[in-house]
């Protein structure tokens, strides 16, 4: 079973910028769907963004234009850029991965339906 493990986040001023990181324990099988969600205390996990074998990727519309997700298959490492940060986005972030769901023109099904697979999260804060 891939372990994931989380690492990146810290404290930041409202406006700044964070790159989150995720270590998988092993390559992933195409294909594949790797994603981060977060949850705030008392609010619902929600998804942020994801990106399937084929690069593929996908973003809640509250960080479009500011989230860049990639990951390096060589290194088997998922990243998130984050920037111009709001405070209402501070949250435990968490590494997800899927083997794979068809679902909307890309493997990323899991995103919507589900994911087996979880780290345990990185604590984000953004101060205003």
């Amino acid at each position: 079973q891939v372990q994931l493990v989380e690492s990146g986040g810290g404290s930041v001023q409202a406006g700044g910028s964070l790159t989150l990181s995720c270590a998988a324990s092993e390559r992933p099988s195409r294909p594949y769907c790797m994603g981060w969600f977060r949850q705030s205390p008392g609010k619902e996990r929600e998804g942020v963004a994801a990106i399937d074998n084929r690069g593929m990727e996908i973003y809640a519309d509250s960080v479009k234009g500011r989230f860049l997700i990639s990951h390096d298959y060589a290194k088997n490492t998922l990243s998130l850029q984050m920037n111009s940060l709001n405070p209402e986005e501070s949250a435990m972030y968490y590494c997800a991965a899927d083997r794979g769901e068809w679902y909307g023109g890309g493997w990323c099904g899991g995103y919507y339906h589900g994911m087996p697979y979880w780290g345990k999260g990185t604590l984000v804060t953004i101060s205003s």
